[in-house]
């Protein structure tokens, strides 16, 4: 893996060159291994935290790890095209819009023992209009070589703090082109469905239950290229003890497997209906 400006990065994708790189503040990886219709983004993976930050900073490590997306950028690691972030959503939050990226509060808690200074967050909202930068240029380059293009915007979700029965993947499909990408859409939630993990792990997959696809990342694309669908898929945080902050690797490892396959099932079929 190289480390390269963000400059270098968008050069590397315009003139289509295979690479894996990390940004030189190491705010985001990318690794493209070869130029094909489909990308996978992990926005929400990062848990680095500016050290300057941590003394400000009410939430503990923990209740920072509890809302971010650990193991995301593992799960399709193994797919050609990846962008991940580095940092963590409590630095600046990839998915709302700048505006709103650097917060105040966070799930109901103060987050500053002081308001950050401009400049502080000023370095943090440089990091997030970098990543769109990338961003930008990846899905330009995609759009311009297939016509079409799909996103799959992976993201977990803390499962036990909800009071009924919700699914283990979830489709947030409020903010995308339902009458455009409906078969779509169903084929997904239907492939996600079908993985199979061990025995005491039921799989399910429904749409818009517990998040309706909100994020920015989503409606970044979709506002700016008009034939590229973000699918953004949120996976219950079966994958490790949310309390307690153990990883099940063995659980990470299937979920990687079997969304390989059926990512790049799902995605030719549907470069096929729409190309």
């Amino acid at each position: 893996m190289q480390k390269l400006s963000i400059e270098d990065i968008v050069s590397k994708i315009k003139k289509e060159e295979k690479f894996h790189a990390v940004a030189e503040d190491y705010s985001l990886t990318i690794k493209i291994d070869d130029y094909v219709h489909y990308a996978c983004a992990a926005v929400h993976d990062g848990h680095q935290f500016r050290k300057e930050l941590w003394d400000n900073c009410i939430h503990t490590q923990y209740e920072r790890w509890y809302e971010e997306d650990p193991e995301t950028k593992n799960m399709v690691h193994s797919n050609p095209i990846v962008i991940a972030g580095c940092d963590s959503r409590f630095e600046y939050d990839l998915n709302r819009d700048p505006e709103n990226a650097v917060f105040a509060t966070a799930w109901g808690k103060k987050l500053w023992h002081k308001p950050l200074s401009e400049e502080h967050k000023n370095k943090s909202l440089e990091k997030h209009a970098n990543f769109y930068k990338v961003t930008h240029a990846l899905i330009s380059k995609l759009e311009e070589k297939f016509g079409v293009v799909i996103v799959y915007d992976m993201h977990s979700y803390n499962w036990k703090r909800w009071d009924r029965e919700v699914p283990t993947w979830n489709l947030g499909t409020s903010n995308i082109d339902n009458n455009r990408f409906g078969n779509d859409i169903e084929s997904w939630r239907q492939r996600l469905s079908e993985i199979k993990f061990p025995e005491h792990i039921k799989s399910t997959a429904l749409v818009n239950d517990t998040f309706q696809g909100n994020g920015y990342f989503l409606k970044y694309i979709t506002q700016n290229f008009q034939n590229t669908l973000v699918l953004a898929t949120e996976i219950a945080k079966i994958y490790c003890d949310e309390l307690s902050q153990v990883i099940y690797p063995e659980i990470v490892s299937t979920v990687r497997t079997q969304l390989q396959s059926r990512l790049k099932e799902h995605s030719n079929a549907f470069y096929k209906r729409h190309s």
